[in-house]
Formats: C-alpha cells, sequence, structure tokens
C-alpha cells in the first residue's frame, strides 16, 4: 500500500538518504568511523567506503539488483554494520533480523521477505535448516567472511576468490574518495524491511523508505545529536530501529566515532564501556536508568542519616547535586544529554532525575516510523511527556478533549512507513490511505505537540465502576518496590491481580528465604496499595516461579498472561 502525499515537511530539507552516506563518506574520510569494543582496530571513514566499494563488486557479480532484499542476522559488530551501509548504498534493501529471534522465525523472515543473500553469524547458521530457505542463494559468516551455502548455478566462493583481482582492476590507482559513487535511488524507495516481533506474538514487517529513513536521520542531523568526530557508544540491538538510527545511522552521517559494544549491556559492563568511551550522547532504554535507580540509587536513599538529612533545607540540594555528578560521571561525564526511548520510563524514576536536575529526556516512536515521533531536548522537556511532535509530522488523539481526556495517538508524516510487506490486511488496519496511521497507544496531546503516554489501548482494562485502568502505571510503580524483579497487572474475575517474579538476589541480601515471601509480597501488595488510586488497587500477588516470557525488545508477551 502506497501513502500519498500527506504535504507535511519539516522546515529544512530531507535529503536522499543514500546521497547523505556518499557525501559524508567523501567529507570525513580520515576520520575514525568503527571500533569493536571488545578488541580490534579502528577503523576510518575511507577504510569503511573501501571495503563497502568491494562489497558492491562482490555483489555485482552475483547479480544483485537495485531492489533485491539482503537479510542479516547476527551480534552487533563493525562487520555487521558494514554489511549494512554496503547493502543500503548499493541500492538493495536490508532486511536486518535481530539475533535473538529463535530459527524458525528467522527461517519465516528471510523466506516471507524474499531475500537472495543471507548474512549471518555461525553461531545462528548452526540452528537453520538450509533446506528451508526457499529463494536464498548465498549465505554467509558475517565475521570469517566464508560462504556457508552456494547455488551450484551461481557458486559464490569463485567470485569471493577473484574478489580482488576486481576490485584492483576496477581501482588500479587504489581506491579514493572521488571514486564513491553510491545508487541513484529515490527516496520514495524501500531501503529497509524491519521485522517487528510485538507483545502480540505477531511478527509484521514494516516496510521503510529512503524518506522514512533520512526524515530521521536528518532530524538527528539538524538537531545536532551527534556532530563531527563526536563519539558514541552503540550498545542497542541495530536491528531495531532505535539504536540502528541514533546509533549508527545518523553518527555516520555527520562523521561521528562509532564504538560497538557487541555485548549485553548488563549495568555493570555498560557503565564500565561509558566510562571509557565517554560519548557526547546516550541513547538509552529505561531499564537501565531504573535498574541503577533501584538498586545503587534507591538503597542510598534509604539510610537513616540521609532520610535526615533530606529533611534539611540546603542539606538536600548538596546530596542531590553530589548524587547528579556521580551519575553524570557514570555515564562517561562527556555527554549533551541522555535520550531515553523504546518504552515507558517509570515515573518515580523520572520525578527522581528531574529533582537533581540529571540531564535526560524521553523520546516517543515505534519501528513503523523508522522510528522517531516525538522529542525535545532536556533543558525543555517537560516531565510526564514523551516529547513534542517532530518537524514534518502531525499527531492527533482520538478523544472529545485530546488535552486532558486520553485517547488512540494517530500519527502522519515523513517517518510513516509505506505499509507491512505483503500484508495489505494488516496494513489498512492501522494506516488510513490519507497517512494516518494509528499507534495503538493511548495518551494525550498538548496545544504545542506534547505527548503524554498512557499506556497501549490493547492492554487497558476498565474497572467494574467504568474507570480505565492502565496497567503499565500500576507495574511501574510495584516494580520499584522491595523484592519485585518485575510483574504483570491482569483482571481477573473482575478484580486486578498483580504478577510477580521476586527479586531473588534481592531476597538473598535481606535474609528472606522462600517461606516468608509470600508475608513479604502481602507487604509490598498492602504499600502499592496506599500509593495508587482506589480503583487501580491489587486483589492480591501471585508469584511467578520464572521471568516473564519476552520478546527480543525485552517486552513482556502480554498475550501468554491475559487469561
Amino acid at each position: 500500500m502506497k501513502r500519498k502525499d500527506n504535504g507535511l515537511r519539516p522546515p529544512y530539507e530531507i535529503l536522499n538518504f543514500i546521497k547523505i552516506y556518499e557525501k559524508s563518506f567523501i567529507e570525513n574520510w580520515d576520520l575514525p568511523a568503527l571500533t569493536d569494543y571488545s578488541g580490534g582496530r579502528t577503523e576510518s571513514y575511507g577504510e569503511l567506503a573501501a571495503t563497502i566499494a568491494r562489497a558492491h563488486l562482490f555483489f555485482e557479480s552475483l547479480g544483485l539488483r537495485p531492489g533485491d532484499k539482503v537479510a542479516l542476522c547476527g551480534r552487533d559488530s563493525v562487520q555487521w554494520v558494514k554489511i549494512y551501509m554496503a547493502v543500503v548504498t548499493y541500492g538493495a534493501v536490508i532486511v536486518p533480523i535481530l539475533s535473538d529471534f529463535n530459527p524458525v522465525d528467522i527461517t519465516h523472515i528471510v523466506n516471507h521477505s524474499g531475500s537472495r543473500l543471507l548474512f549471518i553469524s555461525s553461531s545462528i547458521w548452526e540452528h537453520i535448516n538450509p533446506e528451508s530457505l526457499l529463494e536464498v542463494e548465498g549465505v554467509f559468516d558475517i565475521d570469517r567472511h566464508e560462504v556457508l551455502l552456494e547455488r551450484e548455478s551461481n557458486p559464490a566462493s569463485e567470485h569471493l576468490k577473484l574478489l580482488k583481482r576486481r576490485f584492483r582492476r576496477r581501482y588500479p590507482e587504489g581506491f579514493t574518495s572521488e571514486d564513491i559513487r553510491y545508487a541513484n535511488r529515490d527516496n520514495s524507495e524501500p531501503v529497509e524491511i524491519n521485522y517487528t516481533s510485538g507483545t502480540t506474538g505477531f511478527s509484521k514487517g514494516v516496510v521503510l523508505t529512503g524518506e522514512n529513513l533520512a526524515g530521521n536521520v536528518c532530524f538527528g542531523m539538524e538537531s545536532g545529536l551527534h556532530f563531527r568526530s563526536s563519539r558514541a557508544l552503540s550498545f542497542l540491538p541495530l536491528a531495531h530501529a532505535y539504536g540502528c538510527a541514533f546509533d549508527m545511522l545518523t553518527p555516520l552521517a555527520v562523521g561521528s566515532h562509532v564504538t560497538l559494544l557487541g555485548k549485553t549491556p548488563s549495568p555493570r559492563v555498560l557503565l564500565k564501556a561509558l566510562g571509557e568511551v565517554k560519548p557526547n550522547l546516550v541513547i538509552c532504554v529505561p531499564l537501565i536508568l531504573e535498574k541503577i535507580y533501584k538498586h545503587q540509587i534507591l538503597p542510598m536513599l534509604s539510610q537513616p542519616k540521609i532520610k535526615r538529612a533530606l529533611r534539611v533545607p540546603m542539606l538536600d540540594t548538596l546530596i542531590y547535586s553530589r548524587i547528579r555528578k556521580k551519575l553524570t560521571a557514570a555515564f562517561g561525564g562527556c555527554f549533551e544529554e541522555v535520550i531515553v526511548g523504546g518504552a515507558p520510563l517509570n515515573h518515580e524514576v523520572e520525578e527522581f532525575l528531574h529533582k537533581i536536575r540529571f540531564p535526560f529526556t524521553v523520546g516517543y516512536g515505534m519501528t513503523e516510523c523508522g522510528p522517531l515521533i516525538s522529542y525535545t531536548p532536556w533543558r525543555k522537556f517537560k516531565v510526564g511527556s514523551s516529547g513534542r511532535t517532530l518537524p514534518g509530522m502531525e499527531t492527533i488523539v482520538l478523544s472529545d478533549d485530546p488535552e486532558r481526556i486520553p485517547g488512540e495517538i494517530c500519527v502522519k508524516g515523513t517517518n510513516v512507513m509505506r505499509g507491512y510487506y505483503k500484508n495489505a490486511e494488516a496494513t489498512e488496519l492501522v494506516l488510513s490511505e490519507s497517512g494516518w496511521l494509528k499507534t495503538g497507544d493511548v495518551g494525550t496531546r498538548g496545544s504545542d505537540g506534547t505527548l503524554f503516554l498512557r499506556g497501549r489501548s490493547k492492554t487497558m482494562l476498565l474497572s467494574g465502576s467504568g474507570q480505565n485502568i492502565y496497567p503499565e502505571e500500576i507495574e511501574a510503580k510495584l516494580n520499584n518496590l522491595p523484592l519485585v524483579a518485575e510483574s504483570l497487572v491482569v483482571m481477573r474475575d473482575g478484580r486486578l491481580v498483580g504478577m510477580v517474579y521476586p527479586d531473588f538476589e534481592q531476597m538473598d541480601r535481606l535474609g528472606i528465604t522462600s517461606a516468608r515471601l509470600p508475608s513479604a509480597m502481602e507487604e509490598v501488595c498492602a504499600t502499592l496499595n496506599s500509593r495508587v488510586a482506589p480503583y487501580e488497587r491489587l486483589s492480591r500477588i501471585v508469584l511467578m516461579p520464572n521471568e516473564f516470557e519476552k520478546t527480543p525488545k525485552r517486552s513482556i508477551k502480554r498475550y501468554l498472561y491475559s487469561n
């Protein structure tokens, strides 16, 4: 389904997506571009461009055409970035696949997208049945540059052997910045198909055009989120739209130096890397800030002497100042702001960070917008909001009083996807012909376009008295309480029930046995009920023996627990 031009344009030029990188790689030829945090040398923009040129020759020899699909599945690395950039600058369509997807889903995505080539980590490939790949003509190991599967009619290994010779023949004087020439492809053409794995359990291929991605990147460039020679630490999954747009595409568009963490960003690992890389911007998900707050800041604030000190004027300001300085140093100390996105930020954590004047802001987006919908720089950020609607985008709330009564948020503009790949029915459910996208998120909207999210329309519950209940808001409060690792609030026989997976590490530290846990949870339930509205009170807490099942984005699969 092709959207009609809705006429919305930002006050700055939306550049051709592919040509952004042609220009950047020429202008930043000698600057450092990519580094694997775990080891390996730093590669310059010129070296990145030369690798891309070799990949383009390889694609040519395989007969890859502009518009053909190429799937990419593996952990984040310099090599992953090179393949992504080589594919899109060639004019082909990249299909990034989260490495956490199971083998059945990976196979389905490769087949559904019609990918001709697959670049994959060998550790993931071991679990894939080659006979199940229907249209793939070549499979390649991301890290070791080996051919894992080829067709007799077009043996990729033979082309790989001849690649060095062909490269020397194509560039007899050596590859220079003057040789960088990327595909002439209109911004209306697809660049990426990003398969979501949402909490509904159904994966859909979001078709993102050059305009959608350029809308995000040009906003990042115009806002100065990254800048020439700035430092970026990439630790969010690059196969996900949020990390891809602002940890990779925007930095590479302006000449930033991107260091790829390449491992699970636990607080300990992440804080060590932040201290070493000292990024100029931190792109973050709420879970990281929430864990630091719960496990490092809350215990300190709970100390009797600190509690007493916080009641003393001036002394409380001094304590908050010291916490802010310590937290700023933990994040590297050189950043302009921390941008939180990907999920709602816990309100208690947000209020505390605002109180200590920590430089953070909360943005809002979704894969279908590649991903950004709203954002405000931290100095102008309104606490409790998700930022102001972007230039070139328009939002409305389906409500009789959009500023006070929550309703579904709808959006249209530059960043809105073309539709779901090979799924006209799903596209028509969310995207109107005039370009309005139903987000599925419920909230209110200020007169200046600032959005205030409440929850998902599909998860909203109705109380016996007719009150709308947003379980995410109750869960945010519950997750901050002692002994709660994660939670889910559901309706059972007309009453609210909190499903809780306990924090076993905290149990051990506090000396709480399994036998004492149920009574401890009764106290937790009572504490929560004293902090929420009467219609939001839990009837009981049910203990879960295992963590909740989650999507690769670490969102709980609610549909598994709704009945």
